[in-house]
C-alpha cells in the first residue's frame, strides 16, 4: 500500500477512510476530492526459452538461490507485447519473440498485475546490471514456486504437460520476501 500523506492536486494532508469497501487515502477537501484509489501496476514477464531449456536469472538486489523471470514495467503507451520482448532484450540481450500468452497473475506484495508470455529467445546470453547470474533448466526438470511470477510457470509447464512440483525457497529468501517493500 501507498503511504502519501498529501493531496497531489491540493496539497492537503490525505485522510484514511473506508470508499467501496477499502480504506483508500482521500483528500478532505469537498473542492478537490482526490481518492488514491492504489491501482495495480502492470508488469510483464517472460518465460523464456534458450537453447532449449527454461532461463531463470536473480536480479542483482536478490538474495542468493532466488531465481525469478525476465519481468519489467510498460513504458508509456507501450504495448505489453512490446515490452516483454524490450525487456528480455535488455537483460538478457536475446532477440525473442512471443509464443503465446500464458496469463494474468496478481501479485499484492508488489500491488502488481503480471502478464505473462512464453518467448523463444535467440543469440548469446549477455545480462546487464539489473541481473547478477542465471541459469538454464530443462522442461522436465523446472519447479515453480508458490507465488507471483511463479505460478506463471507452473500453468505453463502444465500446458505443456508437465507436472512441475513447487521449489521450497531457501530461509533467507522466505525471510526477503516477508520483509516490508519499498516502493520509492
Amino acid at each position: 500500500m501507498d503511504n502519501r500523506r498529501y493531496c497531489p492536486v491540493c496539497a492537503r494532508p490525505l485522510e484514511r477512510r473506508v470508499l467501496a469497501d477499502h480504506e483508500r487515502a482521500l483528500c478532505p477537501d469537498p473542492d478537490c476530492g482526490y481518492v488514491f484509489w492504489d491501482n495495480p501496476i502492470p508488469v510483464v514477464a517472460g518465460i523464456v526459452e534458450h537453447e532449449g531449456a527454461l532461463v531463470f536469472a536473480r536480479n542483482a538486489l536478490w538474495p542468493a538461490g532466488m531465481y525469478g523471470l525476465v519481468t519489467g514495467f510498460l513504458e508509456p503507451r507501450e504495448a505489453p507485447e512490446d515490452a516483454v520482448v524490450r525487456e528480455v532484450a535488455e537483460e538478457l540481450s536475446l532477440d525473442a519473440r512471443i509464443e503465446s500468452f500464458v496469463g494474468a497473475y496478481g501479485f499484492a506484495r508488489k500491488n502488481q498485475l503480471l502478464l505473462a508470455y512464453h518467448l523463444v529467445g535467440e543469440g548469446e546470453i549477455q545480462l546487464n546490471e539489473e541481473l547478477a547470474e542465471y541459469h538454464h533448466v530443462a522442461r522436465s526438470e523446472a519447479e515453480y514456486w508458490p507465488g507471483g511470477t511463479g505460478l506463471a510457470v507452473r500453468d505453463w509447464l502444465r500446458g505443456q504437460g508437465y507436472d512441475p512440483q513447487p521449489r521450497e525457497l531457501p530461509e533467507a529468501v522466505k525471510a526477503w520476501m516477508k520483509a516490508p517493500v519499498d516502493m520509492d
